[in-house]
């Protein structure tokens, strides 16, 4: 049983992270009602902008503030030249244009910061915590803990910024229908603007997280790969839904390797969770926690 919950809890607090990943999709989906494909080079572009700042002897807050800006002049930058052009177009247009800006960021940050590996320092030790581990018996990292509570605590303020926040109940709006938007008076550039900042702050956050673990390189980009099963099992449009996928991802993930692993050869932790998001396809295809589209003919 100390074993299964060591396993458990370091499930669900990578999890946790999964979730972050996957929040700045549900961010851009409900804006544009699109994927956002360019999401995993905005992680990797941030955290590399950020390590690249702190290289210059920039002190540690002014190289977050920084690159936060740089991360804001992106969001705002992706807006005036790129969704503002493609207003009320097919879904697939915008796309496609997210694939473009993912093409132009992976790019575009080794070619102002260099593309050798970097390491990010956040002062947080991953070792066990000494409490737990004397009165329980129980390894949980002190990493993995302060960034799973960092991501909860983001996570549940953008839930509530949505539900009960006037610019929220805008961005759901845009998210259903532009035209009739914009026929009400809402900005949608304005609220465009404002969400691929806030997305683009959720990729600060995660990329300085997965970089203080992995490192910053260009496998940062593939972390939105794990980020595909939270999505599909929460729902493409939830905040909420967005926790519970990746407390799922990362828990199930976890367990399986330990106690399904040794069937198979071991390596399940790298595809198992796409498996999971295949079978909970055929049983319910908007996720969890999306909402169901009936087209009545």
């Amino acid at each position: 049983m100390q074993f299964f919950l060591e396993v458990l809890i370091g499930g669900l607090l990578s999890g946790v992270m999964y979730s972050l990943v996957a929040l700045g999709f549900v961010l851009i989906y409900k804006a544009s009602g699109v994927f956002n494909f360019a999401q995993g080079a905005m992680v990797y572009f941030a955290a590399l902008s950020f390590v690249g700042i702190l290289g210059l002897g920039v002190p540690f807050g002014l190289a977050v503030l920084l690159a936060f800006g740089a991360m804001v002049v992106l969001g705002v930058a992706t807006e005036r030249f790129v969704l503002r052009k493609l207003v009320n177009q097919p879904p697939i247009s915008l796309f496609m244009a997210t694939i473009g800006l993912a093409f132009f960021l992976e790019g575009l940050g080794p070619f102002l910061w260099g593309n050798e590996t970097r390491e990010v320092k956040l002062g947080i030790a991953d070792e066990p915590i000494a409490i737990l581990l004397e009165r329980y018996n129980l390894s949980v990292s002190q990493f993995d803990l302060m960034a799973a509570l960092v991501c909860g605590v983001l996570v549940a303020a953008l839930a509530l910024f949505f539900q009960h926040t006037r610019i929220g109940r805008a961005l759901r709006a845009v998210a259903d229908d532009h035209q009739a938007a914009l026929s009400v008076g809402i900005p949608l550039q304005t609220i465009w603007m404002i969400v691929w900042a806030v997305a683009g702050f959720v990729a600060l956050v995660a990329g300085l997280l997965w970089g203080a673990r992995n490192g910053v390189s260009a496998s940062l980009v593939l972390v939105v790969l794990k980020a595909l099963p939270v999505l599909i099992l929460g729902g493409f449009t939830s905040v909420p839904g967005a926790i519970v996928g990746g407390l799922i991802v990362g828990s199930t993930e976890k367990l399986a390797e330990v106690y399904l692993g040794h069937y198979v050869g071991g390596g399940i932790e790298g595809w198992f969770p796409y498996v999971l998001a295949l079978l909970f396809l055929l049983v319910r295809p908007e996720g969890l926690f999306g909402e169901k589209h009936i087209d009545r003919v």
